[in-house]
């Protein structure tokens, strides 16, 4: 069965207005239906075609860890994704990375990038905001659905102000420690255990 998009999610992925949607539906140049309670809804694809995707896509899942001591997570992530697709009737590829959501120059994050500038994918899968970028995500998000991808979170982590500041400071001040004095030094655990202390002392 086909899916089909409320006017917000499609302006989102057309990047265009709601209003402008709706102009389209009644000049013919886009095909809307209609729900019982006669509210328009617009067809995939509908989607595809205007953005000029000719082939079916791919749907990705991406999971990611900051070392290779967190391989137990990052088999959770694994299995919540694979899990997700299963239940939406979805096949799916996943691609792993180890290393900090800092590092732009992850050899699978850059892969997902391109592949999804080639409009090759559809939906991308991923447990956690913070698993794909560590800052930006809603710039990504954005970037994505440019080219018509759209970013799926399972878990959406609600946070305060203060529990993202903390997290942030913490993952910005491990990243360079690590690239000072390598993360297994002595020097970089006592730099980022006093900076957790001091951070979560305050």
């Amino acid at each position: 069965m086909e899916r089909l998009y409320t006017m917000k999610e499609a302006s989102k992925l057309l990047g265009v207005t709601v209003r402008t949607i709706q102009r389209w539906d009644k000049e013919g140049k886009i095909r809307c239906v209609r729900t019982v309670g006669g509210k328009r809804r617009v067809p995939e694809s509908e989607i595809k075609r205007i953005l000029g995707i000719h082939k079916e896509r791919k749907i990705m899942g991406y999971a990611r860890v900051s070392s290779h001591t967190q391989k137990d997570d990052l088999e959770r992530q694994i299995e919540l994704i694979k899990s997700y697709a299963k239940e939406k009737g979805w096949d799916i590829e996943i691609l792993k990375d180890v290393g900090s959501g800092l590092k732009e120059d992850r050899r699978n994050f850059k892969k997902l990038l391109k592949m999804v500038m080639n409009k090759e994918v559809s939906k991308v899968v991923i447990a956690y905001p913070d698993r794909l970028t560590r800052f930006g995500f809603k710039i990504l998000e954005e970037f994505f659905r440019s080219y018509g991808t759209e970013i799926i979170l399972i878990n959406k982590e609600e946070k305060t102000p203060r529990e993202e500041l903390i997290e942030d400071l913490i993952t910005i001040i491990s990243h360079f420690a690590g690239k000072l004095y390598g993360m297994r030094s002595y020097k970089y655990k006592k730099v980022v255990g006093g900076a957790k202390k001091l951070i979560q002392d305050c």
